[in-house]
C-alpha cells in the first residue's frame, strides 16, 4: 500500500488554542479521502499545514514517500511536489479569462511576449481528458459557479498536481453540479490522482469517500472505510453523542400546512436593484403565514441577498410593497420593522449580525439597549440575567457572558445571533438567511430545532438557504428563484417525493420549473 500524503504527530497551537494535537493522517494513493469535524476541530488547519499555508509546531509531513522539512514547507514547495489546493472561496479574477487566471503568477513568455496559446492548448487537453468542459478563452465572470469550480480544478491540474485538497467543494453548487463534480473527481482518481475533501455534508461523504478521518477538538477520533462509512456514525464521532441528522427529519410540512394562520409577510410585485442598476429581484410576489416555514432555493446571485436586504430595510425597493402583519413597511426604518415584529438572522454574521470586538452579553442586546437601561445607564444585572438565560438555552460556549464574540467558533457566533433575534419582544416574522452556513453539525441540529420551535410558536419563517437538505427538512413550501423571479413552488410533500430535489435543482438553473409566480 502506498500513500500520497502522510501527516504524523502534527501539533499546532494558536495562542492558548490547540488546533491540532498529535494528529495522524494517511491518505492512500488513488483514493478519495474525506476529513470531517465540527467547527474548530482542526481539519482546515491540518490541511493548510499539508499545503504549506500554516507551519506546524511539531510533526512530520510526507508527500509521495518523501519527507518534507516542516519549517520551510510552503505552497510553492507543495505545488512542486504535486499537491494542489482548491479553496472554498474561489481565487479567481472575474475580468480575466480562464487561461489568464491559470497562468497568473506563473506566466509563460515566448520571444519576450506573454504566451497564452500554449497553456490554452494544455488546458483544453486537460479539460477534454477529465471531462471538465471549460473554454480556456472564456471570461471567468461569465461562467456559472459550477464552471468556476472546474476552473479551480484545472488550475491545480495544469500545475502538475497529483494530490488535490478541496475545501468545502460543494458549498455553492446545485445538485446537478455536485453530481458532475463527483463524476470529475472519480475520473481524476481513475487517472491516478488522489483527492482529499474537507466537508460537513455527510450524505456527500457517504456518496464519494473511500475513507473518512473524523476530527474532534484537534484530534483524529475515528477512521472509517468501506461499508463502515455511515452518516449517523460519522456524526456521532464528530460530536461525541448521537445527532438527529437533517435527513432523518422527514416531511416537516405535512402536519403543519393546515395550521398556518394569517399572512405575516406579504411581498407584492417587488423590484429590487443591484448596485449597478440591474434588477436583482424582478416583480416577485410571495406570502408567508403564521406557523409556516417558506423556503427559498436558488443558485447564489439570483436575488436572494437583495430580497433579504429589502425585507430587512437595508436596501430600498425600486417598486412593489412589503407588509408585515398587514402593515406597509416598504419605506419603514430598520427600527420600525423590528417594532413591527421582524427578527432577522443575516447571511453574513460578521458584517451584519455581530460586533466581534464586543462581548457576548453586549451582542445579545444589540438594538435593545433601551430595554435594559435604567435612566442613562445600562442595567448590568438585568443584562447578565438575560444573557445567562440565552447562553444556557442555546448552549453557547464559552458560558461567560463577558467573553468576546470574536473569539467564539462560527457555530457559537451563529447561536448568539439566533438567540438575540428569537428573544425579541412580540416576534411575528423570522427572516433567516443561510442560518447554518459555516456551522458544525451539532450547532445545525440546535438551530434547526429553534427554527421549528419558532414555527410552532406561530411565527412566520422565511428561510433562504443554499442547502437543499436544510430546505427539505424544514420547509412547508419551497419557492425557487431564478434571476430574481419565482420559477417554481413545491409543497413539502412534492419536495420530499422522488424527483423533488432534481426538480428544484433544474429550476435553480433556469432549465425547469413551471414559471409560476407565488402568491401564498
Amino acid at each position: 500500500m502506498t500513500y500520497a500524503l502522510q501527516l504524523r504527530g502534527v501539533h499546532k497551537r494558536f495562542g492558548r488554542v490547540e488546533a491540532c494535537r498529535g494528529v495522524d493522517l494517511a491518505v492512500e494513493t488513488g483514493s478519495i479521502h474525506a476529513v470531517v469535524g465540527e467547527n474548530g476541530a482542526g481539519k482546515s488547519t491540518l490541511m493548510n499545514i499539508a499545503y504549506g499555508l500554516v507551519r506546524a509546531d511539531a510533526g512530520d509531513i510526507v508527500i509521495n514517500g518523501e519527507a518534507v522539512e516542516g519549517r520551510s514547507h510552503a505552497p510553492a514547495g507543495a505545488i512542486a511536489r504535486g499537491v494542489g489546493m482548491v479553496h472554498q472561496h474561489f481565487m479567481l479574477v472575474g475580468s480575466l479569462s480562464v487561461v489568464e487566471n491559470t497562468v497568473l503568477g506563473n506566466e509563460h513568455r515566448r520571444r519576450g511576449l506573454l504566451d497564452l496559446d500554449t497553456p490554452a492548448r494544455e488546458l483544453a487537453a486537460l479539460a477534454d481528458r477529465y471531462n471538465l468542459d471549460v473554454d480556456p478563452r472564456a471570461r471567468v465572470d461569465e461562467l456559472s459557479v459550477g464552471q468556476q469550480q472546474r476552473v479551480e480544478i484545472l488550475k491545480v491540474l495544469w500545475r502538475g498536481s497529483e494530490v488535490l485538497i478541496l475545501d468545502e467543494p460543494t458549498a455553492v453548487l446545485t445538485p446537478a453540479e455536485v453530481r458532475e463534480l463527483f463524476d470529475i473527481l472519480r475520473g481524476l482518481v481513475a487517472g491516478g490522482a488522489t483527492v482529499v475533501i474537507i466537508t460537513h455534508k455527510l450524505d456527500e461523504v457517504v456518496a464519494i469517500a473511500d475513507r473518512v478521518t473524523v476530527m474532534r477538538r484537534g484530534e483524529n477520533v475515528a477512521e472509517l472505510s468501506g461499508d463502515a462509512i455511515a452518516a449517523p456514525d460519522i456524526a456521532r464521532a464528530m460530536v461525541g453523542r448521537p445527532v438527529l441528522l437533517e435527513t432523518a427529519r422527514g416531511d416537516a410540512g405535512a402536519d403543519h400546512r393546515d395550521k398556518a394562520g394569517e399572512a405575516q409577510l406579504a411581498v407584492d410585485d417587488l423590484v429590487v436593484l443591484r448596485d449597478n442598476g440591474t434588477r436583482a429581484v424582478d416583480g416577485l410576489s410571495l406570502q408567508v403565514r403564521a406557523g409556516e416555514i417558506v423556503g427559498v432555493a436558488g443558485v447564489e446571485g439570483n436575488g436572494q441577498t437583495e430580497l433579504v436586504e429589502a425585507i430587512a430595510g437595508l436596501r430600498r425597493p425600486a417598486a412593489g410593497t412589503i407588509r408585515i402583519a398587514g402593515r406597509d413597511i416598504t419605506a419603514a426604518s430598520v427600527r420600525q420593522r423590528f417594532d413591527a415584529g421582524l427578527c432577522h438572522v443575516p447571511e453574513d454574521r460578521h458584517h451584519r449580525g455581530l460586533v466581534l470586538e464586543m462581548a457576548i452579553d453586549d451582542n445579545l442586546i444589540l438594538g435593545r439597549q433601551r430595554e435594559f437601561s435604567s435612566g442613562w445607564t445600562l442595567d448590568g444585572d438585568r443584562i447578565d440575567e438575560h444573557s445567562r438565560r440565552l447562553i444556557a438555552d442555546l448552549d453557547i460556549r464559552p458560558t461567560d457572558p463577558r467573553a468576546l464574540v470574536g473569539g467564539l467558533s462560527g457555530g457559537n457566533q451563529q447561536k448568539v445571533v439566533v438567540a438575540r433575534e428569537l428573544s425579541r419582544p412580540a416576534p411575528r416574522l423570522l427572516l433567516c438567511a443561510q442560518p447554518t452556513r459555516g456551522v458544525d453539525i451539532g450547532a445545525i441540529e440546535l438551530i434547526h430545532q429553534r427554527i421549528l420551535a419558532a414555527r410552532e410558536a406561530q411565527l412566520a419563517v422565511l428561510l433562504l438557504s443554499a442547502e437543499l437538505t436544510e430546505l427539505r427538512a424544514l420547509s412547508d413550501r419551497v419557492v425557487v428563484l431564478y434571476r430574481g423571479r419565482s420559477v417554481d413552488e413545491l409543497s413539502a410533500a412534492e419536495f420530499a417525493a422522488a424527483g423533488g430535489t432534481e426538480r428544484v435543482g433544474m429550476a435553480m438553473t433556469g432549465a425547469g420549473g413551471r414559471g409560476e409566480r407565488v402568491g401564498g
